[in-house]
């Protein structure tokens, strides 16, 4: 009977793991497209002159784990002269 008890504890204990991840998998997901498109946009239209701003790994993570406000900094790294 305990081991019935505590497959069930440790089963929803594992459910509840699986379903933080996947909750914090999505916003990653949603905030590197985001991130992403803005730097797209940016570098289609060329807005205020900034230029053509690369898309590599580096900016991917930094738009994944930032967002909008990751693709603003890398705009004003970008204007500033570093780049990554």
């Amino acid at each position: 009977m305990i081991e019935a008890i505590l497959t069930i504890i440790v089963a929803i204990a594992v459910a509840a793991g699986i379903y933080y991840f996947l909750k914090k998998a999505s916003t990653l997901i949603i905030n590197s497209i985001i991130g992403l498109i803005t730097l797209f946009l940016l570098n289609q239209f060329d807005f205020l002159g900034i230029g053509q701003i690369p898309i590599t790994w580096a900016t991917v993570i930094v738009c994944a784990l930032g967002g909008l406000p990751g693709a603003v900094l890398l705009v004003i790294l970008h204007l500033v002269g570093i780049s990554i």
